[in-house]
């Protein structure tokens, strides 16, 4: 007598478990789409406890799995991950049930509980749309959006935050960056940032001057020095060692205060200097050896009481004149 291969028993309980009508109708719904309990019973026409019956079987099965959100369970089709012998089989009946008169009143019924979706957020967004900031500041808090832009960032990238002042430029690149190496002079404001970041382990906290960087010659894939070159007594030395501790090819983001009038802010803030212009800064940029690149005056916030902001941008060239950096 021939040996019964051992994948039999399993490719046996597989064929039992298609050979209701019901479960292979349920499966075709749920190909490529995660559904709720209710949008199952509704698209099937059937009762939730014929439903959920099928649905367990199925799940103990491993044919579905299911993901719970809030109070709701949806579920979704899992054959992918089943042996290749369940997979073949799920081909030979998903070709025959899709083709019933039965599978085609379920992809229409389906169908009616997708459009009705789309159309609940669609008169979602209909009725928002002038108060979906504020919404969304409501449930996110004001920065999260901004709090993800950082993931642009290479993850093997080494990038230095001068000027770190409490960390929370460190504290949004330290999740996306290989390491940060934050700067400042103030050992005060450092042990605000060491408490923020506690919890980081690819930071370095350095104090230091910002005309000379504690930081090697070309450690940085990037840099940034944010609302702290008008606090610098030599704003070009600053930019000449932030150049200096840039790869070739590393960029420079500088963001500062547009040229004002306000001179109270040297005694009330230690302000050093009034601001800067795009043609002051940019010839900066040129004497400490960098291209500049970008300038974008930013809007003004709602509710913002200080000078107009400026964003710049910088990088270090790979070449120099006589060959390569």
């Amino acid at each position: 007598m021939n040996a019964v291969p051992a994948t039999a028993p399993a490719l046996l309980d597989d064929l039992a478990l298609l050979a209701e009508e019901t479960r292979c109708r349920l499966l075709a719904v749920l190909d490529g789409i995660e559904l709720s309990v209710a949008e199952i019973c509704e698209a099937l026409a059937l009762p939730q406890s014929t439903v959920s019956r099928h649905l367990k079987t199925l799940s103990d099965a491993g044919w579905v799995a299911a993901r719970r959100d809030g109070a709701t369970r949806h579920y979704t089709l899992t054959v992918e991950s089943l042996a290749e012998p369940a997979r073949r089989l799920w081909e030979l009946v998903h070709a025959d049930v899709t083709a019933t008169l039965a599978a085609g009143h379920d992809r229409r019924r389906l169908q009616q509980v997708l459009d009705r979706r789309r159309i609940g957020s669609a008169r979602f967004f209909s009725t928002a749309a002038e108060q979906w900031d504020d919404l969304r500041t409501d449930l996110f808090g004001a920065s999260s959006d901004l709090r993800i832009l950082p993931a642009l960032l290479d993850p093997a990238a080494v990038v230095g935050d001068l000027g770190c002042g409490s960390g929370r430029i460190t504290a949004a690149l330290a999740p996306f960056a290989a390491e940060v190496i934050a700067v400042d002079g103030s050992a005060e404001m450092l042990d605000v940032a060491r408490s923020r970041l506690a919890g980081y382990d690819n930071v370095r906290l350095l104090r230091g001057s910002l005309e000379a960087l504690p930081v090697a010659d070309a450690a940085l894939d990037a840099a940034f020095l944010v609302h702290v070159l008008h606090h610098v007594t030599e704003p070009a030395l600053a930019l000449a060692e932030a150049a200096r501790a840039l790869r070739p090819g590393g960029r420079l983001i500088v963001a500062d205060m547009l040229p004002h009038g306000n001179t109270e802010y040297r005694r009330t803030m230690g302000h050093v200097w009034l601001g800067f212009d795009r043609a002051t800064l940019e010839a900066a940029f040129t004497q400490a050896g960098l291209v500049a690149e970008r300038w974008h005056e930013l809007t003004v916030e709602a509710g913002a009481k200080g000078p107009g902001l400026f964003v710049a941008t910088a990088t270090r060239p790979r070449t120099h004149r006589g060959g390569t950096t």
